[in-house]
Parts: structure tokens; sequence; C-alpha cells
């Protein structure tokens, strides 16, 4: 049975391209894979920009309040809970498990 099982595993791929030669269509499907496949496996170095109109729309999912984009960090910030959610190629991750904490001055101001 192991055999008859290894003889077949060697000889199928040889039938599949063989066949996959005279069948056009298989060509022509097998080579648009290939080209969408090579598309979105493309990365160019650079980070996607985060469109700043969406702020008329996005809220913070905790206090549905509105956010600040923050162009340094390239983060989105609800100033009242003290959180900054990342925006990663262009995309803010709004899961509030991903959000950072923005550290508070731990110097208070001088009263005099």
């Amino acid at each position: 049975m192991l055999r008859n099982v290894v003889c077949r595993f060697l000889t199928e791929p040889f039938f599949v391209q063989r066949n996959r030669r005279h069948t056009p269509s298989l060509q022509a499907a097998s080579s648009a894979f290939k080209s969408v496949r090579s598309f979105t496996d493309v990365k160019d170095g650079t980070q996607q920009a985060f469109d700043t109109s969406l702020l008329e729309f996005l809220v913070c999912p905790l206090s549905k309040k509105p956010l600040r984009f923050e162009a340094t960090t390239n983060e989105l910030i609800n100033d009242e809970l003290g959180i900054a959610y990342p925006i990663i190629d262009g995309i803010p991750n709004m899961i509030p498990q991903e959000a950072r904490l923005l550290q508070k001055d731990s110097n208070p101001p001088a009263q005099g």
C-alpha cells in the first residue's frame, strides 16, 4: 500500500504539469493568480498617510469622544482617558487592548 501511495505521489505532479501545458484556460488562470499574488506581496518602505478627514467620523470606542491626530507619533489621542491608538499603514487600530497609555506629568505645576 505504501508503495502505491509513494508511486502515485511521485507521478501525479507530472500529470498535472503535462495537462496544464495543453489547457490554455488553466494557463490563463494560473498566470492571473501569479500576477495578483505578486501585486499584493509587494511592500514598499513608505508608510501610508492617515486621512485626517476621517477624524470627523472616528470616536474613541471606550468614551465615544472625538479623537485628536498626533502626526509626530502617528497616533489618535483621547486626551480625556489618556490613551493613544496607533495608526498602522494609514489604518487606525481602534482596539482598546492595543491602545497605549499616555504618561502624565509626574511634576504637578507649582502653586504660587
